[in-house]
């Protein structure tokens, strides 16, 4: 029982296999207009049989009309009649026509034969496309014209042979022969002049052999077709031509691939194998589907150069070097001809394997001095970094130093083999290594550059502020190698600078404690005018608690306001320590605090605009207010001293990532050629003057804050231009 059911199984696989190829399986009609052994059609089989023959998807029927015999309409009504017997129950899926009788065949019988079916014709000689078009076939029909080129071999006839006076033209009076008659004599008047041509297409072989026996040397024949004589005598493709070449003393030229190897030299010649191999292409498209419309009539025919070996040489003929692609058979077998590329190919790998030995030794010997000069060079760069003041080092992607020079190994009271090898940690304190760190990430990411400063603090208690200034260097093959540090010990030019800054703000110290005075005469004024109302309610015996609390109530507003003033010079003096986010309006407004009452009462109208109150700036917040004051403080000098102009307005603003202040005067424009010079240290046109104030104002906002300050004259109008970071820039 189980054997049985085994089976069952087995057989229903079987038959289920079978019945999905059935039904995916493609089945083709080749129909040939000649007979089997014609090479034509047999060149034509060979690569249909080659390209579906095998296929699996694929079943090919092949057969032949054998027109060249006969070709009458009762023979083609007969072959309708056999044909519908033999294919009434085939259910075809493409036809293939070859050649001018079976494509006529498919379009006569098409609706009774083939009908709806998609059809691929190859080798039609003078094909009409109207021919598709009357028989409404076109929405079926697609395929490969054959078209022989006259014109081409007779121009190669005429190349090969520049001395040739006469041309035999040798055809037949199939149909093919008279389509390529009607070709012929419309390309022979081109050669009236050049050539003479006799043409010969109704002759009997042998009045045929004795004119081509008679022919002079300085003839050529171009053989078109001869399947049938005169005399009604058929040949095979090949008998025909063995017969005539026997007796030839005239080289021979053909149009079709066919002749070759059987008696002519080769020509510009119609390869069936070509046609083929085209019309291949188009039944492939055609089988997945597409429709035959769209696949273009391929109306150029694949024709090329063909010659016998053997025949050429016969006739010792050479092919020029203007044609240049072309196939030769019969070649005798030649190593270099067969093994052109290898034996190319092995003298270029002998001359390179010469010339890269050659090369080798050369550069074997360069090799040798550049490793002389590098090791100089190495000695010498090594006494160069040394001799430099800054402490120097370079790391490794990993952070690991691979190289200093001796002031860096000094800074650290180390020798330079105590530092490679090493990393921040093992000399910096951890939050200084850290960020060391992250800066060196950050670097390596933007493949750019940092500038910063830090304080350095050692084990000993002493403590150095630091400049670096770091980048990335890259190995020799674009890839990056490490980072590059360079340290500069600023601590003296920093101390310098506060220095500067506090002399500065000295010097604006005579000017802030008139400024104090102006504002402590109004409170001053207050505080005795309740003084003597405390007197006088004493003496009208009038003082109460009430009264007396009133009194210090408004004594003590009075104090305050003294006391605030002497704060805001207090906050003045005392230097910025680090950098930070502070807002640019309410700095202002702390100098104007300081300044406000004493340009009040010089008559100077102050205009402030600020488009947003909460604009932020970065930096040292006491430095940056100096410079606020200095700008400020010399416009209402210039005002007072030039007695013109009265007005000074300032306005903050927010550019992106900066706030800008700007400070404008209409008391007279900057001279010309001072302009340049206001900045620069111990500059001055006042003769009590320090020229501090502006040079100091210039390194605070450019070198401390990273900013920039100019001026610039607009008429009469004097502008300083303020720009400053909002928040810490990322290098």
């Amino acid at each position: 029982m189980y054997f049985f059911k085994k089976s069952f199984f087995l057989l229903s696989i079987f038959f289920l296999f079978e019945l999905s190829a059935s039904v995916t399986q493609k089945d083709i009609l080749l129909i040939h207009s000649y007979h089997r052994g014609y090479k034509w059609s047999d060149d034509i089989s060979k690569v249909i049989d080659k390209n579906f023959d095998n296929r699996d998807d694929v079943s090919l029927t092949t057969v032949y009309m054998d027109t060249k015999k006969v070709a009458t309409p009762l023979y083609f009504d007969r072959l309708f009649e056999l044909y519908d017997e033999r294919f009434r129950n085939r259910g075809f899926d493409l036809i293939i026509a070859a050649d001018n009788n079976a494509l006529e065949f498919v379009i006569r019988y098409h609706e009774h034969l083939f009908k709806d079916l998609p059809v691929v014709f190859l080798g039609i000689n003078n094909f009409d496309e109207a021919m598709i078009y009357e028989n409404n076939m076109r929405s079926y029909t697609t395929g490969v014209v054959e078209a022989v080129d006259i014109k081409k071999n007779i121009d190669l006839i005429l190349n090969l042979h520049p001395k040739l006076k006469k041309i035999l033209i040798i055809n037949d009076h199939s149909r093919t022969g008279f389509a390529i008659k009607r070709d012929i004599f419309k390309v022979l008047p081109i050669y009236k002049n050049r050539v003479e041509f006799e043409y010969v297409d109704n002759m009997k072989i042998s009045n045929l052999k004795n004119k081509v026996t008679n022919l002079s040397k300085d003839t050529a024949i171009l053989w078109v077709l001869l399947f049938q004589d005169k005399a009604g005598k058929y040949f095979t493709y090949k008998e025909s031509l063995e017969e005539v070449r026997e007796i030839s003393n005239t080289p021979i030229y053909g149009l079709w691939d066919f002749y070759l190897g059987e008696g002519i030299v080769g020509g510009v010649l119609t390869s069936a194998a070509s046609q083929a191999e085209s019309a291949s292409i188009m039944v492939e498209d055609l089988l997945k589907g597409v429709n035959p419309r769209t696949v273009p009539i391929l109306t150029k025919s694949p024709n090329k150069y063909m010659f016998d070996y053997n025949e050429l040489q016969k006739y010792k003929i050479q092919i020029p070097s203007s044609i240049k692609n072309y196939e030769i058979i019969n070649k005798p077998f030649s190593f270099y001809e067969t093994y052109k590329k290898l034996v190319w190919a092995t003298i270029g790998t002998l001359f390179i394997i010469t010339i890269i030995l050659i090369l080798l030794t050369i550069n074997v010997r360069r090799r040798k001095k550049t490793e002389l000069a590098l090791t100089n060079q190495l000695k010498f760069i090594g006494v160069l970094m040394d001799t430099i003041p800054n402490p120097l080092n370079y790391k490794d992607l990993d952070g690991v130093y691979i190289g200093c020079n001796k002031a860096f190994a000094d800074f650290f009271n180390k020798n330079k083999e105590e530092i490679i090898g090493k990393t921040v940690f093992d000399f910096f304190q951890k939050d200084s290594a850290l960020k060391h760190l992250q800066k060196d990430a950050m670097l390596l990411d933007t493949h750019g550059t940092a500038n910063f400063e830090e304080t350095f603090h050692f084990s000993d208690g002493r403590s150095r502020v630091v400049s670096y200034n770091k980048t990335v260097y890259e190995n020799i093959d674009g890839s990056i190698g490490g980072i590059v540090s360079v340290m500069d010990d600023i601590t003296k030019r920093i101390q310098q600078e506060q220095f500067m800054i506090q002399q500065s703000k000295l010097a604006e110290m005579g000017e802030m404690v008139e400024a104090i005075a102006h504002q402590w005469n109004e409170p001053l004024v207050e505080l005795s005018a309740i003084l003597q109302d405390m007197e006088f309610s004493y003496v009208q015996d009038e003082m109460n608690e009430k009264n007396m609390k009133e009194f210090v109530n408004e004594s003590m507003v009075q104090i305050q306001y003294m006391s605030h003033t002497l704060k805001d010079f207090r906050n003045f003096l005392k230097p910025s320590t680090k950098k930070a986010i502070f807002c640019a309006k309410k700095a202002l407004d702390d100098v104007l605090e300081i300044l406000g009452k004493q340009i009040f009462y010089s008559h100077i109208k102050l205009t402030v605009s600020c488009s947003n109150k909460s604009i932020n700036a970065y930096g040292y917040e006491s430095e940056f207010k100096q410079v606020l004051l200095n700008i400020i403080n010399n416009a209402k000098k210039k005002i007072l001293s030039a007695k013109k102009g009265n007005n000074i307005n300032i306005s903050i603003k927010s550019i992106k990532d900066y706030a800008q202040i700007r400070i404008s005067d209409n008391g007279g424009a900057i001279p010309g050629d001072i302009i340049g010079l206001i900045f620069d240290a111990y500059f001055t046109t006042n003769k009590d003057g320090t020229g501090l104030g502006l040079y100091m104002a210039k390194v605070i906002i450019e070198d401390k804050m990273n900013g920039k300050i100019q001026v610039y004259n607009d008429k009469e109008v004097v502008t300083f231009d303020i720009i400053v970071p909002s928040k810490e820039m990322k290098i």
